[in-house]
């Protein structure tokens, strides 16, 4: 009998240990869209459509739906030039969804001599393998909500490409069951709050941190933005789904205070924290696994603005 006992307790261990999303995968996401041979991923040369086509294929390898028409990538054009947004879905019992998103794009090269490529690896190759992580972690589970994953071109250009998406009508169907969206920007380091711990922006204009904090595992915790001062809730792709007035809010760790690699040729895979990283996106898969359609559903107060 304890020898039976010991099997099924180490095939359960398996089994969990198989859930969750490993360190070398999150190295390999970040590693690959934050590699020299991106050349900083900016909005309209190859590297960025190379960069799109490489989270279409992650898509498809966890089995995703397309948001509507025959392909995870969706074009839209600024000022001359085509780019490409990624979309995909992976149906749950309901129809009401939770959307999961970051930017891929960042700022490209300078004419220095040296290392002269803006690799953007916290900027925001972490936040799309966030992204990526969870559609990992949820390819073979069955969830209440149904959820939505979404990798944003142009953001560094003034967040273009989630405001194509977002206004994108043959969209709508997708996002008017949106009940909340979780925008990564910047999560390769430790935050101010120490490791497990990231925060939220525009935590003063809904209950949505507190919904997450009381079904959040393993020590996670989501704090309130430390940097209200700088408007950040307004100022990443999120913004753009608020004004479809969707709960959108984006999660971070990056210390403003010491952000030396921001926006600098010095972010890079080195300066990424990856056991932190992958902790993170670990516990909040298997925080979002606790969350349906009873227990989260987040709203905004009279606090917030829609039209700015």
């Amino acid at each position: 009998m304890k020898k039976i006992i010991f099997f099924i307790l180490a095939a359960n261990s398996l089994f969990t240990f198989a859930q969750e999303v490993s360190k070398e995968r999150v190295i390999n996401i970040v590693s690959t869209l934050a590699s020299d041979e991106m050349k900083g991923r900016k909005f309209g040369t190859p590297e960025n459509d190379k960069a799109a086509e490489y989270i279409a294929q992650e898509f498809k390898k966890n089995n995703l739906d397309y948001c509507f028409g025959d392909s995870y990538l969706i074009p839209f054009e600024y000022k001359g030039q085509k780019g490409y947004n990624v979309c995909g879905i992976k149906k749950g019992k309901s129809e009401q969804s939770l959307a999961y998103s970051a930017h891929f794009d960042h700022i490209g090269t300078n004419n220095k001599e040296g290392d002269n490529i803006y690799n953007g690896a916290d900027d925001d190759a972490s936040g799309v393998s966030t992204v990526i992580g969870l559609a990992d972690y949820f390819k073979d589970k069955k969830t209440d909500f149904s959820m939505v994953f979404m990798a944003f071109n142009a953001e560094e250009i003034g967040l273009v490409g989630s405001k194509a998406l977002s206004e994108n009508q043959s969209l709508n169907p997708v996002f008017s069951n949106i009940k909340a969206l979780f925008n990564f920007e910047m999560l390769a380091t430790e935050s101010q709050f120490g490791k497990n711990a990231v925060f939220m922006t525009g935590d003063e204009f809904s209950d949505f941190d507190e919904l997450i904090n009381a079904s959040a595992v393993n020590g996670l915790k989501v704090y309130p933005d430390p940097y209200q001062g700088q408007h950040l809730f307004y100022r990443s792709d999120n913004v753009n789904f608020v004004k479809k007035k969707i709960i959108a809010h984006s999660i971070s760790t990056v210390d403003m205070n010491k952000a030396s690699h921001y926006h600098a040729v010095n972010d890079d895979i080195n300066i990424v924290d990856a056991d932190n990283l992958t902790n993170i996106i670990n516990n909040f898969a298997k925080t979002i696994n606790k969350l349906n359609t009873k227990n989260f559903q987040p709203k905004y107060n009279d606090k917030v603005k829609y039209d700015f």
